[in-house]
């Protein structure tokens, strides 16, 4: 055996679809996930567990979706990773074609991002670019209210409140209903401080094996910058979902 050579055990990855794509007779949407892996080598071991549930809900003038996450690691014995994340949206559909308003509730606590709690709350206005069942664009803007725990560099506690601008720009293509590339990527700024935003991005690729099964790569990417805290998951595995 060569020494020093990473050994990486995938053991499962089932990640939840990032924009649920309804029908006429579909109105609600289920997926959960979990991914699993160990790295060991001479020097350690890291390990790190991850859970996602989604429920969602989608009538023609209104859709609901509630997305909860746990994220949990190690690394040679040393906590890495201890990451929730709940939250609920609600979107109107009324006025004109391809708008939409919508409504937010979030709840972050992040152990590896230094946020001993986040609550953000707000609403704002969306409009869709593309609107198909096979090719989606969708822009949004609004404002939120930001109430924060966090820790900064040297351990000083810093709580705070804010109002933050959220842009996001979601996506969602299927490609000869084999091929699907989508993701959500946020970033909210301070609108009293330029320093202080957040960058929470998720995008990915997947290979349609049927209906509900995907084979899927998939990269997300968060910063706080307040405290200058990031991190970077790479990962691959399958996606379930499930609409009725």
């Amino acid at each position: 055996m060569v020494k020093r050579l990473p050994i990486l055990f995938l053991l499962l990855f089932i990640s939840v679809n990032a924009s649920a794509q309804y029908t006429d007779s579909t109105q609600y949407f289920f997926g959960y996930a979990f991914t699993g892996s160990i790295n060991k080598t001479d020097d350690g071991t890291a390990n790190l567990l991850n859970n996602a549930v989604k429920l969602g809900m989608k009538k023609k003038s209104i859709s609901m979706n509630f997305n909860n996450s746990y994220v949990y690691g190690k690394q040679n014995g040393q906590l890495t990773n201890d990451d929730i994340s709940s939250a609920f949206d609600i979107n109107l559909y009324k006025t004109f074609p391809h708008f939409n308003y919508w409504g937010l509730a979030n709840f972050n606590k992040s152990f590896s991002l230094k946020v001993n709690q986040q609550w953000l709350a707000g609403v704002g206005i969306a409009y869709s670019i593309i609107d198909r069942e096979h090719a989606y664009l969708n822009l949004s803007d609004g404002i939120l209210i930001d109430h924060s725990d966090l820790i900064l560099e040297g351990g000083i506690a810093d709580k705070y409140e804010t109002l933050r601008n959220s842009f996001r720009f979601n996506y969602n293509f299927v490609i000869k209903e084999k091929i699907v590339f989508n993701g959500s990527n946020f970033i909210q700024n301070s609108l009293s401080n330029k320093n202080d935003f957040n960058i929470k991005t998720t995008n990915r690729l997947g290979l349609k094996f049927n209906k509900w099964l995907n084979l899927n790569a998939q990269l997300d990417y968060n910063r706080v910058n307040r405290n200058r805290r990031e991190n970077l998951l790479l990962s691959y595995g399958l996606s379930f979902e499930r609409y009725f």
